[in-house]
């Protein structure tokens, strides 16, 4: 029975990640995009707040056991890359590129809560703070990645996150 649990716990977020629908005060007009299964709210109809709580989910899926500095720094990864003609111009466009974090693939994003260092972090990139020299890459050093990443101007390193251009 146990060999069951697994895939049935990967189903279940799975499942939840494909149903994540944010509400807007009982708007009825709902814009979304499906990418690799996910339903997302367009930037047009996320609040502040929504932003920051997929933005702390994020962070906390990618870099839970970093520094406050590192989740900071996680953080205006995103807000670079959506002010960065390369990638979507939304952070939820950002968050669900296909293939672009991990922690999106494989449902992490879902499967944790953000803690209230996490969301302090989140809040400090979305106000503009990048301790990243406007980083648009980041990954950790000590995971396999694509040599291509190595080829990328490195600006920073804050634990086990290396930030590029």
């Amino acid at each position: 029975m146990g060999k069951y649990i697994k895939p049935v716990i990967f189903m279940l977020l799975f499942a939840m990640a494909c149903t994540y629908v944010v509400i807007d005060a009982g708007r009825a007009e709902r814009e979304t995009t499906m990418a690799q299964g996910e339903t997302v709210a367009t930037a047009a109809t996320m609040s502040y707040n929504e932003k920051v709580s997929l933005l702390s989910r994020l962070i906390q899926a990618e870099a839970e056991a970093e520094p406050y500095i590192g989740k900071v720094a996680v953080g205006a990864v995103l807000m670079n890359r959506v002010n960065n003609s390369q990638f979507p111009n939304t952070l939820s466009g950002v968050i669900y590129q296909s293939g672009a974090f991990e922690s999106v693939s494989n449902g992490r994003i879902w499967a944790i809560n953000p803690t209230s260092e996490t969301t302090k972090a989140a809040q400090a990139a979305m106000n503009g703070w990048d301790p990243t020299y406007g980083a648009i890459y980041f990954w950790n050093p000590y995971k396999p990645v694509n040599k291509w990443m190595w080829t990328r101007t490195i600006t920073v390193q804050y634990y086990n996150h290396i930030f590029a251009r």
